[in-house]
């Protein structure tokens, strides 16, 4: 399970990071762009490492608010989680929270 997650990861920001990248070409260019929800959508499911770094490195919506905020945002979500989840502590954590879910419902 443990390289899934990795390829998963992977994937993920090297996709945000190249949308990125031509999203950037395309506002040069003038032609259409992508989407916002899509460059976010792709963050906030394990992309934010690739977006922030591309923002960085060609310097695209670095100052547009609120998507800057939201990217770094997600960026520290998914830097926490992979803490937690190096640490052993993710799964007794999500072990506890699908047990009280259970629970409840």
């Amino acid at each position: 399970m443990t390289e899934y997650i990795l390829y998963w990861l992977i994937a993920a920001n090297g996709i945000a990071f190249i949308l990125m990248v031509i999203d950037k070409r395309r506002a040069e260019t003038g032609d259409d762009r992508i989407s916002e929800n899509t460059l976010l959508g792709w963050a906030f499911f394990g992309g934010a490492a690739g977006t922030v770094l591309a923002s960085r490195l060609v310097r695209h919506k670095t100052r547009k608010q609120p998507f800057a905020a939201t990217m770094f945002i997600y960026l520290g979500l998914q830097l926490l989680l992979l803490a937690l989840w190096l640490s052993g502590y993710l799964g007794p954590l999500a072990a506890t929270a699908l047990a009280y879910w259970r629970a409840a419902s």
